[in-house]
């Protein structure tokens, strides 16, 4: 049994769901500390016709020290969601399959959420059933661990009774193979592969928002998800 983790990312690249489907559990680190900087929790790229379409969720930061990311409030000063959605709208239009998702799309994006984290899971959910990825997904909240580092992995991994570990290959040189082995956890090591798909407006860019897979590929892009994973 494969267990892995991540953060709550913000319409998540194709990678957070390529790991969660190598994963028998996926576990979604909800309580860890909110990042300082720049992060793919309140950001991620679509594509538009000038290339990458950066979109940044607003939340309150200033004053509030250091966060959880449970904790972490969405900023809804100024016409900003009206101005992402417009976007959206405006980048996909002519893409086969933006159709199929406008529902959810003017549903999510007046942001009718107080906490990112809660906008955050509603689009990770949508997404994983959209790409039929059956894996299951818990919130460390739920589970009452209590670590952080590595220790917050192993604690994860013998809650849940399991025997390996997924964790992305760019994380290897933080993470200790020997605590690891000591715990009686095999520590695997995984790198996004390359996924290339047809898109709209030019160039190929990669490892833009899933959303960008799915207006482009609709019913294939799971497939495509997969298939890559095996080559």
């Amino acid at each position: 049994m494969i267990i892995s983790t991540n953060s709550p990312y913000f319409a998540p690249y194709p990678g957070f769901f390529q790991k969660a489907f190598l994963a028998d559990v996926f576990i979604i680190l909800d309580t860890v500390q909110f990042p300082r900087g720049t992060t793919w929790i309140s950001r991620n790229r679509f594509k538009n016709d000038q290339g990458s379409l950066w979109m940044t969720i607003p939340v309150w930061k200033k004053g509030l020290g250091i966060q959880r990311i449970s904790d972490v409030r969405i900023c809804h000063e100024g016409h900003w969601a009206k101005k992402h959605l417009a976007s959206l709208k405006q980048a996909y239009r002519h893409a086969p399959y933006f159709e199929d998702h406008r529902a959810f799309i003017e549903k999510i994006f007046p942001f009718p959420f107080e906490k990112l984290v809660d906008l955050n899971l509603e689009i990770i959910r949508y997404l994983m059933d959209v790409l039929d990825i059956k894996t299951e997904v818990i919130l460390l909240s739920e589970t009452g661990i209590e670590a952080s580092g590595d220790q917050l992995l192993i604690e994860i991994s013998r809650h849940f009774g399991v025997s390996k570990f997924l964790s992305q290959q760019c994380a290897q040189k933080y993470l200790s193979t020997y605590l690891f082995d000591h715990a009686g956890i095999e520590l695997r090591f995984f790198k996004p592969p390359a996924l290339i798909y047809p898109q709209l407006w030019g160039e190929f860019i990669g490892n833009l928002s899933v959303f960008d897979l799915i207006f482009n590929c609709g019913p294939k892009s799971k497939e495509l998800l997969t298939q890559s994973l095996a080559q």
